[in-house]
């Protein structure tokens, strides 16, 4: 130590030696003067560097393996933490680094060690104390020797960590022994099966032994092999039993419960890297082996049943196995060619076909939508499928969606509001795009259009005029011309209609039969075998008047009376009181004859009708054999035969005042369609006397090389 004094102001030192319990000595300054006097202190470095003690690094060395014992005894350390940490810096300091890190390598491998033979599970518990302990005994062996693994072992990069020591040793001298490693995997993979088999297990003890593994950088090779082939193993073999024994929705919980379990076991004790081999184990030996098993037996069953849970549940598992979407949509196709084929291609099922179809549609559009995540391949695989198998019967389907769309658009259907008809016929609009045979579909239409239209039994124009406009979007401005010109028919034929009673108020002899006439263009309509019939001379008189007034607004026009669409309404009298018959213009011409008698042969009705033989026997089948019978057949039968004689029913009885009569259609084929249309007409058998029609009578021909068809129809105004 130096002094250094200016103007005159001195002060002394005096050196303190301090003698510690390590053996060194620490040399303190003590300074005095004159209180308040101006001083500068100056310190220097000892010339020599101070010598250890003898004998200190010795002593200091069997303090420190003292310590490190105590530690790995877990005994008390009979030294302060500080007082060892200082040491170490001290015997660092004067370069007995080498020695000290050499020595303490020694006295932590003397210590590894492993003791007693114990049954698995007391075993793993005791390797999993020695872990314990070890990784705790490192901790604090570091603490106090931080200084000399901070510099000395930080320095040298060959050299390990004092933890990487530990690490390094307990790997080396326990875990890298055979029989060691053997017993703890073993172990580790009997409490897993364990697991696995339902029973519960210490998970800590196994995430604390793996974790083991994984730090000691063993994990991979002396656990995970092992455990997936056991893993592999044990599903190969689930999975070959458990599809033996349990029907399919059952095995698909199982499976998707195996694979949370294994999940499971990756997020509490094995390691991450496990998770993408072992998923894939599961899934390849519970699912991929058993694809086509699985669909085999229970994809049928899923989609009869509507089972959308299992469904989704089998969408999401296949989804994760390689080639399961292309095979579960291959089956998805063939089942909806199967079952919608069945449905299309028998005749016994044909009443409710079009309405199995829609149901069909939509309940493979809900699997689809919801168990199949709206998969655009599989949405079109089942677009697909429908077009296939619909199309298997040709002309039937078509004829048979017209006819569904005819029994929602017709008067009288009260199953559905306005909302809901527009989202049937949405629906029907859906399964017509499936249909190749179009103009089948447009034959059965226009003809059922007509009917609805001429007989008035139209439910709403509305309705009619939106599936006219989804035609229209669907197929093309030329598909609906002809259809938009039936309507366009119509509108003008009542405003024809009401200049003719006009027409009529103005006439010396008013009718007592109120006439309707429809004039239609010949091109835009079914097209209606002609047929001569013999009418009364009330009617035929009409008609002349009608011919007058219409020619004189429109000259140059040919009309030509279609008598097929005629209906009409009757008055009659039965011993029950009057009533009211809705009866076809064939069926009127019927009833009027028994004004003129009691009884007739069908030879007779027919000669004085003119009606053509078939139709004449389906008139009075209707009349005669139907529900509402006004008409006394002899003998009795449903049939119609040559020798068989008709009278008038005059005990006829109805709760109705107005009674419609249907008249017997004729079966209708797609080669009938173009030349014949069968319609259904609601009759009114009235009692003998004066029987007052209501008629239809086709009109065809306007200008040179057109034509129009007239639909009349007269109504009874007195009695």
């Amino acid at each position: 130590m130096a002094e250094d004094t200016r103007q005159d102001k001195r002060a002394s030192f005096s050196a303190i030696t301090e003698h510690n319990t390590n053996g060194m000595a620490r040399t303190s300054a003590v300074a005095s003067g004159k209180t308040g006097a101006s001083k500068k202190l100056v310190i220097k470095n000892f010339k020599d560097r101070p010598k250890l003690a003898e004998n200190y690094t010795e002593d200091t060395w069997l303090k420190l393996r003292d310590a490190v014992g105590a530690i790995q005894n877990s005994t008390s350390i009979k030294y302060n933490l500080e007082e060892l940490y200082q040491a170490v810096e001290n015997l660092c300091s004067y370069k007995v680094s080498p020695t000290l890190y050499k020595q303490l390598r020694q006295v932590c491998e003397d210590h590894v060690q492993l003791t007693e033979s114990l049954d698995n599970l007391s075993f793993l518990k005791r390797m999993n104390r020695c872990w314990q302990d070890h990784c705790r005994q490192t901790i604090m062996i570091r603490s106090i020797f931080l200084f000399l693994d901070r510099t000395y072992v930080l320095q040298n990069s060959l050299l390990p960590s004092i933890w990487d020591t530990g690490l390094e040793l307990f790997r080396t001298h326990i875990v890298s022994d055979s029989a060691v490693q053997k017993r703890t995997v073993d172990g580790i993979l009997e409490q897993i099966e364990l697991e696995r088999n339902g029973e519960t297990v210490d998970r800590s003890l196994l995430r604390s032994l793996l974790g083991m593994l994984s730090d000691l950088q063993v994990y991979k090779d002396s656990f995970e092999e092992r455990f997936l082939i056991e893993t592999n193993r044990l599903y190969a073999a689930e999975g070959q039993r458990l599809m033996q024994e349990r029907d399919v929705p059952e095995y698909l919980h199982h499976v998707a419960r195996r694979l949370e379990e294994e999940n499971d076991r990756i997020m509490s004790y094995l390691d991450q890297s496990t998770q993408k081999p072992l998923i894939s184990c599961v899934e390849k030996q519970l699912l991929g082996e058993h694809m086509t098993a699985i669909l085999q037996k229970g994809l049928s069953t899923l989609l009869d049943e509507n089972r959308v849970t299992e469904l989704a549940l089998l969408y999401q598992l296949f989804s994760k196995v390689k080639g399961g979407l292309t095979t579960l949509l291959q089956f998805w196709r063939d089942y909806i060619k199967s079952f919608g084929g069945e449905i299309v291609c028998t005749p016994e099922k044909d009443k409710d076909m079009v309405q199995d179809l829609l149901d069909f549609k939509d309940k493979m559009d809900n699997v689809a939508q919801s168990c199949f995540a709206r998969s655009e391949g599989f949405i079109n695989a089942m677009k697909e499928a429908f077009e296939t198998f619909i199309n298997k019967r040709p002309n039937k389907p078509a004829e048979l969606i017209a006819k569904y769309v005819d029994s929602k658009l017709r008067a009288g259907n009260k199953e559905a509001t306005e909302e809901e008809l527009e989202r049937i016929l949405d629906k029907i609009m859906i399964i017509f795009r499936f249909i190749h045979g179009k103009d089948v579909f447009e034959a059965f239409y226009k003809k059922d259009l007509a009917k609805r239209l001429l007989v008035g039994k139209s439910a709403s124009v509305d309705a009619e005029k939106s599936m006219l406009s989804k035609l229209k979007h669907e197929c093309g401005a030329a598909f609906t011309s002809k259809l938009e010109g039936m309507f366009k028919d119509m509108e003008l034929s009542k405003d024809i209609m009401i200049q003719f009673k006009q027409y009529m108020q103005n006439q010396s002899e008013p009718s007592n039969i109120e006439l309707t006439v429809n004039i239609l263009t010949m091109g835009y309509w079914p097209s209606y075998t002609p047929m001569e019939v013999h009418l009364p001379p009330e009617m035929v008189k009409l008609q002349e008047v009608f011919k007058l007034f219409y020619l004189g607004k429109h000259s140059g026009r040919k009309l030509q009376w279609q008598p097929t669409l005629g209906h009409a309404v009757l008055k009659a009298e039965f011993k029950e009181g009057k009533k009211e018959l809705q009866v076809s213009l064939f069926q009127t011409l019927v009833l009027l004859m028994f004004n003129e008698g009691e009884e007739f042969s069908v030879e007779e009705i027919r000669a004085a009708t003119g009606i053509e033989e078939g139709e004449l026997r389906r008139t009075l089948q209707s009349l005669a054999c139907g529900k509402a019978r006004v008409l006394n057949k002899n003998p009795r039968g449903k049939d119609v035969e040559d020798g068989d004689r008709f009278n008038f029913n005059n005990d006829f009885k109805h709760k109705l005042f107005r009674i419609k009569i249907n008249q017997i259609q004729m079966k209708e084929t797609v080669k009938n369609t173009s030349t014949f249309l069968s319609f259904s007409f609601h009759s009114l058998l009235l009692n003998q006397g004066l029987l007052l029609p209501i008629f239809c009578i086709f009109l065809p021909g306007r200008g040179a090389g057109k034509h129009h068809r007239a639909c009349v129809s007269r109504q009874a105004v007195s009695d």
